[in-house]
């Protein structure tokens, strides 16, 4: 298999990659697909040291927050109530509810973004997607970026329901993220179709 064999070849060859093997499909091994609601696709892994663990845009307890899940954060901070921002960036709580994290790309080299582009990650990962657009119903598909945005074509727009914007990056976070209100509009369409909305607050880590 392509993947694997790009993966084994560079950690032979004394490169690091993340996240480390036992976490590359931490997600599927965490979520419950019966009780899949809402999917947020991801690009590629964080590539700098404990921050990866297979869940898009999340990252270990106690390590620090990265700029783009404080972004997050501020966007559910405007569309959300009462909203505090949590003093990590563990999202496991969100996992735990329904909401699928998902990388598009599975690893990353360390400090070289999107470095296993292109080898075969996206084929899975596309068919990840086609799975859930076929056997699930009234999933939220929440597609940030361009990249993101591409995915559009694999899910059936009377099944389920796709919201797009800007990535929450520095770089894209004010071209319509911070104040796209998704996570709010997520539940609504959630508890339109009877569904428990997701509870978006973050428990503490002490």
């Amino acid at each position: 298999m392509k993947i694997i064999h790009k993966i084994n070849t560079d950690i032979l060859q004394g490169k690091i990659i993340y996240p480390p093997k036992k976490y590359i499909f931490n997600i599927f091994n965490i979520i419950n697909l019966y009780q899949l609601k809402i999917v947020i696709l991801g690009q590629d892994p964080y590539h700098g040291i404990n921050q990866a663990h297979g869940l898009a845009f999340s990252v270990m307890p106690k390590t620090k927050i990265p700029p783009t899940l404080k972004n997050i954060y501020k966007a559910i901070q405007y569309d959300i109530p009462k909203f505090y921002i949590p003093n990590h960036g563990y999202l496991i709580d969100w996992v735990k509810q329904g909401v699928m994290l998902l990388n598009t790309i599975l690893t990353v080299e360390q400090n070289r973004p999107n470095s296993h582009a292109n080898i075969g990650w996206e084929i899975f990962t596309n068919n990840v997607i086609k799975v859930i657009n076929q056997y699930c119903t009234h999933i939220v598909f929440l597609l940030w970026g361009q990249k993101a945005h591409q995915k559009n074509i694999l899910i059936d727009k009377n099944k389920h329901h796709i919201l797009c914007t800007s990535h929450p990056s520095p770089f894209s976070f004010y071209k319509g993220f911070y104040i796209c209100k998704h996570f709010s509009r997520a539940n609504n369409y959630l508890q339109s179709h009877n569904i428990t909305p997701v509870n978006w607050f973050i428990k503490p880590i002490i």
